[in-house]
């Protein structure tokens, strides 16, 4: 398996001007985000957060990076082209997942120990809202695609909290499996995706009637999830397998297993389809998915303990 080295120099000084996507890892105990270009699969910058940053989330321009850092207090807002921090929104508290709208426009921020989410427009003063959830300690939060939708999931707990964004309130609570994580929607935003770690299931739900389709045996801790563009694959991560399961959504079952590093933890594919990149949370690396083959094309190192990946 071909394993890519750090750019050199030049590199890293030509990659201020590439264009999008690029793909943004966030490395936890590195206090770093390490920036990759798809072009080449290689590491073309590194980012500063001074904290324990958790989550990453990449404007709908490209030009604005959201980093949750757990020891910050705050959300950290950089510039994508400087790679600089522009601005801190405080929070007051540690602050784990965070997910954007499709149109950019609101990012939701899961406030673990507060029991609930922050709702904060990118735009202006930072106007917000929050609501706290039933389901204890949330670790994510996914808008579903038409905005209609905030879905969290339950860290200590085996539900999904839903979120009516419009209302500003928590209007259902979908019964799952122990400790969801994961969780992606369909491009009609009529179907949703959960991974439960600790029974290691996946769940298809109903995203209209927020109910239960199917509950599917997935591989050893299950954890992040993601869809391709035309929804024709979802990809799951098996923590303890070290690999990356494949499921059909039209057979409702897994149709094969690719070998990633160890602990792998949340993903994201390339605008295009084309590319899946894995952060494995126990090998320091990212590994690269042709998901037209399911082939793994190589690893990338990054820093320690990347958990999550945001391309744009």
């Amino acid at each position: 398996m071909k394993r890519y080295g750090m750019a050199c120099a030049l590199a890293l000084a030509a990659g201020l001007g590439q264009a999008a996507p690029l793909a943004y890892v966030a490395n936890e105990k590195s206090g770093t985000v390490s920036v990759i270009d798809p072009a080449s699969d290689r590491v073309v910058g590194t980012i500063g957060t001074g904290g324990r940053p958790r989550a990453v989330a990449v404007g709908t321009d490209g030009a604005t990076l959201y980093v949750s850092a757990q020891s910050a207090g705050a959300l950290l807002v950089f510039d994508t082209a400087r790679r600089q921090l522009r601005e801190r929104i405080p929070l007051g508290e540690a602050a784990t997942g965070i997910g954007l709208t499709a149109d950019g426009r609101q990012l939701a921020v899961v406030a673990a120990l507060a029991n609930g989410v922050v709702v904060v427009d990118t735009a202006g003063a930072h106007a917000r809202w929050s609501v706290r959830t039933a389901g204890r300690k949330p670790e994510h939060a996914v808008f579903s695609p038409d905005g209609r939708w905030l879905y969290v999931s339950a860290g200590e707990g085996a539900q999904v909290d839903v979120i009516d964004v419009a209302q500003k309130k928590q209007v259902a609570a979908i019964p799952v499996a122990r400790r969801p994580r994961g969780i992606a929607f369909t491009s009609d935003s009529r179907t949703a995706y959960v991974a439960c770690e600790l029974d290691s299931q996946l769940f298809v739900i109903d995203a209209r009637r927020h109910q239960v389709l199917a509950a599917v045996p997935a591989g050893p801790s299950a954890n992040g999830v993601t869809i391709l563009p035309d929804d024709s694959k979802v990809y799951v991560a098996s923590g303890r397998g070290a690999r990356i399961d494949v499921f059909d959504p039209a057979l409702r079952r897994f149709t094969g297993s690719i070998a990633v590093g160890q602990q792998p933890r949340h993903m994201a594919v390339t605008p295009d389809g084309r590319k899946l990149y894995v952060a494995n949370g126990g090998s320091g690396t990212v590994s690269v998915i042709d998901t037209r083959t399911d082939q793994r094309l190589g690893d990338i190192p990054v820093g320690d303990a990347p958990g999550d990946v945001a391309i744009h």
